[in-house]
């Protein structure tokens, strides 16, 4: 099996310390029968831990050998796979180079391991192949991919042959993509120390969808109208959502991806210290065949900061055109972004600054980037009660709504004023003393 691996061509495994390109090494050795005893099953033992460390990430049941190669075809990121993705397979030579790859994993996945237990008196591989995991909470590990993994799994148990193989692997590269982006929603950049950035996926991002947002309707239509656009190739616009803390803005944008993921939608989370890496982001993204939100939380700036300059410079583009598969979602407490001090609206106290009118320009100048802003306004009280009411009864509590809005209008009164954000702590409190 270890000269098979080591034929792969597309999907070999470039890190030499990988778990596939190891497992093939301890499988040669044991075939050609050299080998200490003792010795090979210590190395097959920590591989055997390795797996089980990934198992445990994801949430892995079942055949856990075949978890893990389903799991390396799906992230495995090559020329054939990246072209593959949201599109599928098309004819070409390649398909004939990859069609021995699959040969190959087909082989894996058919690979016994019962000559090597009994020689080696082991039965690691006969637990792993029907393996129980302890049930944990969805929060603990990225039940998306689980799920994605395991299902295509079960289908890869039915290959008789590498062209069954090749139907499965790519159809899922039509539907879901390749790598991390296929697999994942969202995703944070992480500064390397060496230089340059890494994409971190953020696992089991929040579930809501849209219709859990009560109220907002119209901010809600104007939203899902711009990202239908642009998930359909459609000409979209940047969107600022600016209003009242605690009002949706953040949870509109997550329901958003949520919403139109299937449709290859992604986000990218980025914060303000870290806009000098707009031009890296993007670069890494522009050639993939998925839509990208670049998100900004809490989007603001102190009059004493640059780094709008960089999102500015993003947002009107240089000489390279700016990319069809990403817009610029912000959020903001703010309706103009940057503060602005009464020195800004003094000339007198800005006689250095030869330009003053320019550079307040210039600052007030970055909300008009954005072709879309929505405005979410803290709601009155009778539209408070009609929030708190709303998520009651989603929740299941049963009370008179008198009483309900009774006790609603006493909670904002001591937990941050009227907003959407309360109504929802409001009902967490209920269902949290229910429970008591």
């Amino acid at each position: 099996m270890y000269q098979e691996i080591s034929q792969l061509l597309m999907y070999a495994d470039p890190d030499r310390d990988g778990i596939l390109f190891r497992m093939g090494e301890l499988f040669g050795r044991y075939e050609s029968g050299h080998y200490d005893r003792m010795e090979l099953t210590r190395e097959i033992n920590v591989q055997v831990k390795r797996l089980l460390e990934i198992a445990t990430d994801y949430g892995f049941d079942g055949n856990l050998w075949h978890n893990y190669l389903t799991f390396y075809l799906m992230m495995n990121e090559n020329p054939f796979s990246i072209t593959c993705e949201k599109t599928g397979a098309s004819d070409g030579s390649v398909n004939e180079l990859v069609a021995n790859d699959f040969r190959v994993f087909l082989a894996l996945f058919n690979y016994d391991f019962g000559p090597l237990e009994k020689d080696l008196d082991i039965r690691c591989f006969s637990v792993l192949s029907n393996y129980r995991a302890i049930h944990k909470k969805d929060f603990m590990y990225n039940k998306n991919v689980s799920e994605k993994v395991q299902a295509l799994s079960k289908k890869l148990e039915t290959a008789k042959e590498e062209a069954d193989f090749f139907e499965a692997v790519t159809g899922f590269y039509r539907d879901y993509g390749v790598g991390m982006f296929g697999l994942n929603k969202a995703f944070r950049i992480e500064e390397k120390p060496q230089g340059g950035i890494l994409f971190r996926p953020i696992n089991n991002m929040d579930a809501v969808m849209l219709e859990d947002l009560v109220g907002y309707e119209i901010q809600k239509q104007k939203l899902i109208e711009n990202t239908e656009a642009f998930v359909r190739g459609r000409k979209a616009n940047n969107v600022l959502l600016f209003g009242d803390s605690g009002t949706g803005k953040s949870t509109s944008i997550k329901a958003i991806v949520n919403r139109y993921y299937n449709e290859g939608l992604r986000m990218i989370e980025i914060y303000k210290h870290q806009f000098r890496y707009l031009s890296d982001v993007i670069a890494s993204i522009k050639k993939r065949n998925y839509k990208f939100i670049i998100y900004m939380d809490d989007l603001s700036f102190e009059e004493f900061e640059i780094e709008y300059k960089y999102l500015k410079a993003v947002i009107e583009g240089g000489v390279e055109t700016k990319p069809e598969n990403i817009l610029i979602y912000a959020t903001s407490n703010r309706r103009h972004l940057i503060k602005e001090s009464w020195n800004d609206r003094n000339d007198q106290d800005n006689s250095n600054d030869k330009h003053h009118s320019d550079t307040i320009e210039e600052k007030l100048s970055l909300v008009s980037r954005f072709g879309v802003t929505i405005s979410y306004s803290k709601p009155s009280q009778k539209e408070y009660f009609q929030i708190v009411t709303g998520l009651a009864k989603r929740a299941g509590i049963e009370m008179p709504e008198e009483e309900l809005c009774a006790q609603a209008n006493r909670w904002e009164l001591s937990h941050g004023g009227i907003s959407g954000r309360t109504a929802q702590q409001f009902i967490n409190y209920l269902l949290g003393s229910r429970q008591e």
